[in-house]
């Protein structure tokens, strides 16, 4: 990956955390808590999968960048969904995802070659790097922010 293509996606992971707060902005406690079909997630907890996530994947990244071949565990989503209590107000999660996304940028737009080089091994992914890590999260809020403005629009109809 070049340093045009690395600037490109950092730009879109800047971005993600404001694309699901604009998706969620002036949603009713009805339409936050809307499933658009059995066994999707909601709104709500769409934004706090994404806190979480993003939470954990600012550590994975710090992981990869600290240590020498870190092992870079999985989650279960759904099971930090059981157990996290999904049903809360979303304004902590949001300012979560989006206070993971700025410090994490701001270490991104540091790197230097050798730092996007390194890696380690995700235990279910096989071999993780720094650049695969960032196409991973690039486009991780956005594809949910899509994912919130479907459920909304099968509210709505």
């Amino acid at each position: 990956m070049n340093t045009e293509d690395r600037k490109k996606l950092i730009q879109k992971y800047r971005a993600g955390a404001d694309a699901v707060i604009e998706s969620v902005n002036g949603l009713s406690e009805a339409s936050l808590d809307h499933r658009a079909a059995e066994g999707e997630w909601t709104p709500r907890e769409i934004v706090h999968h994404l806190a979480d996530s993003e939470m954990t994947s600012a550590i994975r990244l710090r992981r990869l960048l600290a240590e020498d071949s870190p092992k870079i565990d999985g989650y279960d989503e759904e099971e930090f969904a059981r157990r996290l209590h999904y049903d809360r107000p979303i304004e902590n999660s949001l300012a979560a995802l989006k206070a993971a996304r700025e410090t994490t940028a701001d270490i991104l737009d540091r790197l230097t070659e050798d730092e996007w080089q390194r890696s380690g091994t995700h235990s279910e992914l096989g071999p993780y790097s720094v650049e695969g890590w960032l196409e991973i999260y690039a486009s991780h809020a956005h594809d949910h922010a899509e994912q919130i403005s479907r459920a909304v629009q099968g509210a709505k109809t």
